[in-house]
């Protein structure tokens, strides 16, 4: 019997429009609180040991970047009143006023929120990793919020097949597709989740919150950071696909991670914001 793999779901979502200057608008999406259940199976195709145990997280309403944050989204706050760190107008390596920003560290990041928020007089910050999931998710507990597949109709990644599994094209019963070789507009993809987000599986990894561990033993399950340290010797936790990687990184479950001073061409962010305007 034919199995089932791609789900369509239509819905409405509340939301709010940050005016950043110069026609240049955040849209912020409200992320409903709820109960979920964080990380993925042993037999989901693809999985590894530091997406387990899979636990109860109780997450509170907060609200959430419909897209990734955009080059002229981030050169609208660069131009803001520092904080703590210079920030490059232009750090993108492809260059786009609706192609995500990437080039940024954590470090980067974070700067951003703070003059975002200074700006706003709203605290904008990174995702939890526990609150990226649930955003990604929207309900779902399939390795996507699609279903059990994927396809690069639905999403920027690296769609052809390689001999090398980590880069494989297809997953599961799905499709190979293609290898864009770069990032998409954020508005290339008609596919949000139930929440109304977009581009949760492809186009960038996102920064988030939380220190790296390898596993979730002793997690928090209230939705907050998993913080120990300030040091730059410690990772930071990067979450969904990319441009770059194949299918079976793009899943909901997926967490990488990278030194907080490192940047590259598939890392960028999505902010979140826990105080409604």
């Amino acid at each position: 019997m034919l199995k089932k793999v791609i789900n369509y779901k239509q819905g409405t979502a509340q939301y709010y429009i940050e005016d950043l200057g110069n026609r240049v608008e955040l849209e912020m999406v409200l992320i409903p609180a709820g109960t979920f259940t964080m990380g993925a199976p042993e037999d989901e195709e693809g999985s590894k040991d530091n997406e387990r145990p899979q636990h109860q997280v109780k997450v509170p309403t907060f609200f959430m970047a419909r897209y990734q944050v955009t080059q002229a989204q981030w050169q609208a706050v660069a131009n803001l009143p520092h904080v703590e760190r210079e920030l490059k107008p232009e750090p993108s390596n492809f260059k786009g006023d609706n192609l995500p920003v990437e080039q940024i560290s954590w470090y980067d990041a974070v700067e951003f929120c703070s003059r975002l928020s200074n700006h706003t007089e709203r605290e904008y910050r990174l995702p939890s990793e526990a609150e990226w999931e649930y955003a990604c998710r929207a309900g779902t507990t399939t390795p996507f919020h699609f279903g059990e597949t994927i396809t690069t109709d639905l999403a920027n990644y690296n769609g052809t097949d390689d001999k090398d599994e980590k880069w494989s094209g297809s997953y599961g019963n799905g499709p190979k597709g293609i290898y864009r070789e770069q990032t998409m507009p954020v508005h290339s993809f008609d596919a949000a989740n139930a929440f109304g987000l977009s581009d949760m599986h492809g186009n960038i990894r996102e920064w988030c919150l939380d220190d790296w561990h390898n596993n979730y033993e002793n997690a928090p399950i209230d939705g907050s950071a998993w913080v120990e340290s300030n040091d730059d010797n410690r990772y930071r936790v990067l979450r969904g696909g990319s441009w770059y990687v194949g299918s079976t990184h793009c899943r909901s479950a997926v967490r990488v991670y990278n030194y907080p001073v490192l940047s590259n061409t598939y890392v960028g962010l999505r902010v979140a914001c826990s105080i409604a305007p």
